[in-house]
């Protein structure tokens, strides 16, 4: 697949490849972390198989008027759903809903294409979708109408139904290669060659993040500033632990509000993977998307920010109320990048300084690493890992936090 914009998926290309020769299966499931490149791997497959070119071996052509529409977002015949509403779900929707959902998708379905030829729908971040609208979606699944593709694309598949997974041909994208990432930040160009090979590192073999990182520096400001704050509680009694654990959410919710604004470019723009721009059909769930995104970071004394709505207050200030879904948001954000920082202060201790997730923290992480006691940062390691299933199953983010705050090993002279 010349046409395709997926870089470094080199066996799941092949599968697509395969799909669009051969005859693709009636729906598919792409499954692996977020930001690795599903929605463009979904996008070339939909390019391929609406793509018009008389030669199969060379679809998508990207030149053909099926392909131009793809392109310029006005493809009729593709179709996208994505969670929306402030609990960033994909609900089961219908007439009556207030946002669009799994119904809604399947009316459009059940309609004639208007190109005439194969349909595809493309259901984004499929694990968000609630049981119901799960439910709903399953006869679809099984007895799609003739010649229509669909695909959902899950970063944890296990969230979905065993009767959802069943009915699906299934492919799992790993983390990609940083050298990809390197030549997919260039495609774009949103990063220079430094940049671009630390946010490579940094994106642990997500394309979209690194893209994401690239077009918001502020978020990568905030990470470093997150990693030494955890660097320095290494040496921190447990009093100071627990402040500066509320002391971090601003910082976090800042994070999270800079990657998500980047991660969402304007219709018509690349996808934050590398691929083509959304559809109709994604421009009507677009409107879903942008009521999910986070708040805009928090304004200082110097540097006013927007002004936020008043049913939805925003105060991520030390010592004021944050809502429930920004604290949990946060914390997810704050979890991963403890799990780098353990992850690279193991490696630090092993000898592996040069496989840090950023290179800037190189001679901190080292020493740090060498004042640990033995095996301290693989326990921490785990501990956030675990720390990550328990956000996952809906723990107090607070109890979670401040429980690794806790755990975090001490330097031997701290101690």
């Amino acid at each position: 697949m010349d046409g395709a914009r997926t870089r470094g998926h080199a066996p799941a290309l092949g599968a697509i490849g395969g799909m669009v020769r051969g005859g693709a299966p009636h729906a598919i499931l792409l499954s692996g972390p977020g930001g690795v490149g599903k929605t463009t791997l979904a996008m070339d497959l939909a390019a391929g198989l609406l793509c018009v070119h008389p030669d199969v071996a060379a679809r998508p052509c990207r030149d053909c008027r099926a392909c131009r529409l793809l392109d310029h977002d006005d493809h009729p015949d593709l179709h996208r759903l994505a969670p929306e509403g402030p609990g960033g779900q994909i609900v089961i929707g219908g007439r009556d809903a207030k946002v669009r959902g799994v119904r809604d998708l399947i009316g459009e379905l059940v309609l004639l294409p208007l190109e005439g030829g194969a349909r595809v729908a493309i259901v984004e971040s499929a694990h968000r979708m609630n049981p119901d609208a799960q439910a709903a979606m399953l006869k679809t699944l099984e007895e799609p109408p003739a010649d229509t593709t669909i695909v959902l694309c899950a970063d944890d598949e296990d969230r979905l139904l065993p009767t959802v997974r069943s009915r699906c041909a299934r492919i799992r994208l790993g983390p990609v290669g940083v050298r990809d990432i390197e030549a997919i930040l260039a495609e774009h160009g949103v990063a220079d060659p430094p940049l671009a090979a630390r946010l490579a590192r940094i994106a642990a073999g997500r394309p979209g993040v690194a893209i994401a990182y690239a077009r918001a520096p502020e978020a990568v400001r905030a990470r470093v500033e997150l990693a030494r704050t955890l660097l320095d509680l290494l040496d921190a009694r447990p009093a100071r632990r627990l402040v500066a654990m509320r002391e971090a959410l601003p910082i976090a919710i800042a994070m999270s509000a800079a990657l998500e604004a980047a991660a969402t470019p304007p219709a018509g723009a690349d996808d934050a993977a590398g691929g083509p721009g959304s559809t109709r059909g994604a421009r009507r769930s677009s409107r879903g998307a942008a009521a999910t995104r986070a708040p805009a970071p928090t304004p200082t004394e110097d540097e006013p920010g927007p002004d936020v709505p008043e049913e939805e207050p925003v105060e991520p200030a030390v010592g004021r109320a944050i809502p429930a879904p920004l604290r949990r948001k946060a914390a997810e954000i704050l979890v991963s990048v403890w799990t780098d920082v353990a992850r690279d202060l193991a490696l630090a201790g092993a000898g592996g300084a040069r496989s840090v997730r950023d290179p800037d923290l190189i001679e901190e992480l080292s020493a740090a690493a060498a004042d640990l006691p033995a095996g301290a940062a693989a326990a921490a390691l785990g501990s956030t890992e675990r720390a990550a299933m328990l956000l996952a199953a809906n723990a107090s983010p607070e109890l979670v936090l401040d429980v690794l705050a806790l755990d975090w090993p001490r330097r031997r002279r701290a101690a």
